[in-house]
C-alpha cells in the first residue's frame, strides 16, 4: 500500500492528472466542461429537491461548507510549511533530518496531506459530481500511499524517536490536546504563505468569488494563483529555467502571435532544455 520513490517524486503531477479528469470526467460524453453541472449546483438543487431548504438557501450554505474546508486546507498547509521549512514540504524525495514534533505536528502526523485533502474537496465542488467522488477516492487513495511511505522511510532512518512519535501523535485526526514536550522550533511565515499561494487562493475563490456564483471565474483565479505558485517555486528551487520561462512566455505570445496555451508550451520546453544544461549539484561535488 506504501507509495513508491517514484510515486513520491512524481506526487504533483499525479495529483494534476488527478484533477484534470474529474473537471474532465470524460464518461459523461465529449470534451464539453461547459456542459457539465458543479457539484456545488447539484447540492444546491438536490437539497431543494429534497425539499430541506430552497435553492436560494441550499446555494449559500455549500459554498460557505467549500469555503471552511478551503480555509482548514489554507491553515494547515501554511502552519505546516512554516514548520517543515519549504525544501522539506516541496522535495522530490523522501527528507528525514529529524522528528518534527512543533506546531501542526504536535497535534497530527500529517497535517499537510490532511490540508490538502480539505484543499481538494473545496476544488471538487466546481467538478462535475461523478469526477468529485472519482477525485476525493483517488486523493485518498494517493495520500495515504503517500503517508505510509514517508512513516516507513522515517522510521528507518530515525529510528525509535520516530516510533515514539507515531505512538502518541495521530495520523490523521488531530488532537485537541498533545503531551509533546514543546519544541524550539521557528516557523518561517513568509517563506510558507509565498509558497502555499495555492491554498491561499483557493480560500479567497469561495470566500469571496464563489458569491458572484461564476464557476469560471473560480477557477480563472485558483489556476492563477496555481501557476504563480509554481513561479515562485521555481524563482527559490531553479531560478535561471524560471527567468527563461518569463521572458520567452510573453514574447513568443505578443512577438509570434501564438495562442496563449503554445506559448506556455513553447516556454515550458525552453525552461526544461535550460534545466538540463544546467550544472548538476552532484557533479560540482565530485568535481571538488
Amino acid at each position: 500500500m506504501k507509495a513508491s520513490a517514484i510515486e513520491f517524486r512524481l506526487r504533483m503531477w499525479i495529483q494534476i492528472v488527478i484533477i484534470f479528469l474529474g473537471f474532465w470526467a470524460p464518461w459523461l460524453g465529449p470534451f464539453d466542461w461547459s456542459r457539465r453541472i458543479s457539484t456545488l449546483a447539484w447540492l444546491a438543487m438536490e437539497i431543494g429537491r429534497l425539499g430541506i431548504a430552497s435553492f436560494g438557501v441550499a446555494a449559500p450554505v455549500v459554498i460557505v461548507a467549500g469555503a471552511l474546508a478551503a480555509a482548514i486546507g489554507m491553515v494547515l498547509r501554511v502552519w505546516g510549511t512554516a514548520y517543515l521549512g519549504y525544501g522539506v514540504v516541496h522535495h522530490e524525495d523522501m527528507q528525514g533530518g529529524a522528528v518534527m514534533a512543533a506546531g501542526p505536528f504536535r497535534y497530527v502526523r500529517n497535517p499537510l496531506y490532511l490540508g490538502g485533502w480539505f484543499m481538494m474537496l473545496a476544488i471538487c465542488l466546481l467538478m462535475p459530481p461523478s469526477g468529485t467522488l472519482f477525485t476525493i477516492v483517488l486523493f485518498t487513495i494517493h495520500f495515504q500511499r503517500l503517508i505510509l511511505g514517508e512513516e516507513a522511510f522515517l522510521a528507518a532512518k530515525l529510528g525509535e524517536p520516530y516510533r515514539e512519535y507515531l505512538r502518541a501523535v495521530p495520523r490523521l485526526w488531530p488532537r485537541l490536546r498533545s503531551n509533546l514536550p514543546a519544541v524550539a522550533a521557528r516557523p518561517h511565515w513568509l517563506n510558507a504563505i509565498i509558497t502555499e499561494l495555492n491554498p491561499i487562493g483557493i480560500f479567497i475563490a469561495f470566500a469571496f468569488l464563489s458569491w458572484s456564483y461564476d464557476k469560471w471565474l473560480m477557477l480563472q483565479f485558483i489556476l492563477a494563483t496555481f501557476v504563480l505558485s509554481m513561479v515562485v517555486r521555481g524563482l527559490m528551487k531553479a531560478p535561471i529555467p524560471t527567468v527563461v520561462f518569463l521572458a520567452v512566455a510573453p514574447i513568443v505570445r505578443f512577438g509570434l502571435h501564438l495562442a496563449v496555451p503554445k506559448a506556455l508550451l513553447i516556454a515550458f520546453g525552453l525552461a526544461l532544455i535550460a534545466y538540463a544544461l544546467l550544472p548538476r549539484k552532484e557533479a560540482k561535488a565530485n568535481a571538488a
